[in-house]
């Protein structure tokens, strides 16, 4: 298959396997999400094939591993109706509004636990806390000394440090933040024992479902965070792209394929990452991903040639963003008829890059 819209890159082992056994869910232990923000509308559509199709297709445990957004669109998956909740999502996230020109952390925050409330509805928390078989695990940060303040000039000297820290290496964020895990079920699923930071886990439960979720997504500045979550350790909750931000795809041990629906085939494991080039992981190292994006000509082709992001929240008129979001969730859906046709047809590797 030639692909025009959805690029698949594979790793060796993960193209080994699926060559065998076709495209099979049960080959599949973890799902990963990363941050992005607006970003999500591009995978809309194909999430809804695999939360709503693809993925129901087994009874097989799956692990969720998600930051930010990544977050919020596993919340999606684990509802009785996930393709019901993908649309909540996305129609209350485009239609966001905000009374002020130039809305604060507190108004911006208020709009985002509307979009949570929207999306979980009246059962939803419940539902991901206590699902059977999709193993939540929603990454949030937790501020140490600087960064646990909310706002102001101490904040912003502890943002600094940290990324002043991270130039030097990823591993002195340690020193301003702490990886927090909100997880379903007793414990942690296998394989999520991460080595390159303090970790801490904390059970969900329905009441700190939502604030863990806000807590994911709230950039330092743009939103207030959450502080003292039900469960947790005390301190202020940021978002967990920070740490997270794509993820470091070494740290999971889990014993299965990893599928990742991206935005692009580029991935910096912290937010602070993205400022150094050469902090991007090569993605011939996984061999166990499968990566599913955008292709870059389909992205060149739409409007304005980029997919969404938060800038548009400032570049574009109220009017413009919300068409211009719209009509790049409509032309996602051929990412994924793509991918219904790929793992439908006779050739489970056709048009897919691996990296041996």
């Amino acid at each position: 298959m030639a692909s025009k819209a959805l690029a698949v890159h594979m790793g060796a082992e993960a193209a080994a396997q699926i060559e065998q056994q076709s495209w099979t869910p049960e080959l599949f232990s973890l799902l990963l999400g990363a941050s992005g923000g607006p970003k999500c509308f591009i995978l809309s559509q194909l999430d809804k094939f695999l939360f709503s199709d693809f993925l129901q297709h087994t009874d097989r445990p799956l692990s969720t591993l998600g930051s930010s957004i990544g977050s919020w669109r596993h919340a999606c998956l684990a509802q009785d109706d996930p393709a019901a909740a993908v649309d909540r999502m996305i129609h209350h996230y485009t239609y966001q509004r905000y009374q002020s020109a130039k809305p604060g952390p507190a108004e911006i925050s208020a709009g985002s636990l509307e979009i949570l409330e929207a999306v979980l509805g009246d059962n939803g928390a419940s539902a991901i806390a206590e699902h059977p078989r999709i193993r939540s695990h929603i990454v949030t940060a937790r501020g140490r000394g600087a960064t646990g303040s909310r706002s102001g000039a101490l904040l912003a000297t502890g943002m600094g440090a940290a990324a002043l820290g991270n130039t030097v290496s990823r591993q002195l964020l340690r020193h301003a933040f702490q990886r927090v895990v909100f997880h379903s079920g007793a414990s942690p699923a296998a394989g999520f024992t991460f080595s390159d930071f303090d970790t801490q886990y904390t059970a969900l439960e329905a009441a700190n479902v939502a604030p863990a979720l806000h807590a994911s997504g709230s950039i330092p500045f743009v939103l207030t965070g959450e502080r003292d979550i039900t469960g947790a350790p005390p301190g202020q909750y940021w978002d967990g792209g920070i740490i997270d931000y794509h993820f470091d795809l070494d740290q999971y041990c889990g014993d299965g394929l990893i599928l990742y629906p991206h935005f692009s085939a580029s991935v910096v494991p912290g937010w602070f990452d993205k400022f150094l080039p050469w902090r991007k992981a090569p993605l011939e190292k996984s061999r166990r991903l499968v990566l599913l994006c955008p292709d870059e000509t389909f992205v060149a082709g739409l409007p304005h040639g980029k997919i969404p992001d938060r800038s548009d929240f400032k570049n574009f008129s109220e009017e413009k963003r919300i068409t211009y979001w719209q009509a790049c969730v409509e032309a996602a859906r051929a990412m994924a008829e793509e991918f219904a046709e790929l793992v439908q047809g006779s050739d489970p590797l056709a048009g897919v890059r691996v990296y041996r």
